[in-house]
């Protein structure tokens, strides 16, 4: 399967010169880096989140190999919806599906299905895309999405199926875990509940990030794919995670009544 870019001229610019000075504009060149093994990085428009998202990636060392997770924000068929094979269209250039690395997960959890169409129209993993073309042009992904009735155990079995398959790979692989943090909340609302998870985050704590969105209601989109990230992060060694950046859409447009949160994160040994 060729899938096509879904949101170029939406959530970013269509145009290949266009893209790279957008993004430009967003990461830093010159920033210290460190090998990670994990980042966790937003989805919204590259006006309101492209920032953060530069920001954290330009923090770490790339790999060749990154595993994508990130929510459906549209009812899919597909409980955990992993593309096999194919490639991924966006303005600066094919990206192809690790099909490797995606069997050795499929290998690891019955749960895991191949479903291209899950992936068709979700922009939360292709926003990531860009970010990543613009370092490194030699990329192969694996894309996986999560439907919003996912429960813990699943995230737990991802998790470790993604670890698995990594050691078994033996080479260095990159989990990006793709979030916003709370939706259409007060400024200080936002800040409020985003950091409640963030502080489960910097804990690498996976089943408290869960039950802390869950109890306290946080509208942060991807905190299943951010669990089962951690959950994997942990089983490959990591031992603590560095906010980057924090914002919100009001930092961006000066309404403070209304916002998004995002948020940058990497994970590290």
């Amino acid at each position: 399967m060729r899938r096509k870019s879904s949101v170029a001229g939406y959530f970013y610019p269509s145009r290949t010169k266009d893209l790279r000075k957008t993004i430009e504009r967003m990461v830093d060149s010159e920033a210290e880096r460190e090998k990670a093994v994990c980042v966790i990085s937003p989805h919204a428009g590259f006006e309101y989140s492209g920032s953060v998202a530069g920001a954290v990636f330009s923090s770490v060392y790339l790999p060749n190999k990154f595993v994508i997770l990130g929510p459906s924000h549209k009812n899919v068929a597909t409980n955990l919806a992993i593309m096999k094979e194919g490639i991924w269209e966006t303005p600066l250039g094919d990206v192809p599906v690790d099909t490797r690395l995606s069997k050795l997960i499929m290998k690891h959890s019955a749960l895991i299905t191949e479903d291209d169409k899950a992936h068709s129209h979700e922009h939360s993993l292709e926003v990531q895309l860009p970010f990543i073309q613009y370092f490194k042009s030699d990329i192969s992904i694996v894309p996986i999405i999560i439907a919003f009735y996912s429960s813990l155990e699943d995230m737990n079995e991802l998790g470790k199926a993604i670890s698995k398959a990594i050691k078994e790979l033996g080479e260095e692989v990159m989990i990006v875990a793709s979030t916003d943090m709370s939706h259409y909340v007060s400024q200080e609302v936002a800040k409020k509940k985003d950091f409640s998870a963030i502080e489960k985050i910097m804990t690498l704590d996976a089943e408290g990030l869960y039950s802390v969105v869950k109890i306290e209601e946080i509208s942060m989109c991807g905190f299943q794919p951010t669990t089962a990230a951690l959950v994997a992060s942990k089983e490959l060694g990591a031992k603590k995670a560095e906010l980057i950046k924090y914002q919100t859409s009001g930092d961006i447009t000066g309404n403070n009544l209304e916002v998004v949160g995002y948020a940058g994160i990497r994970i590290v040994k």
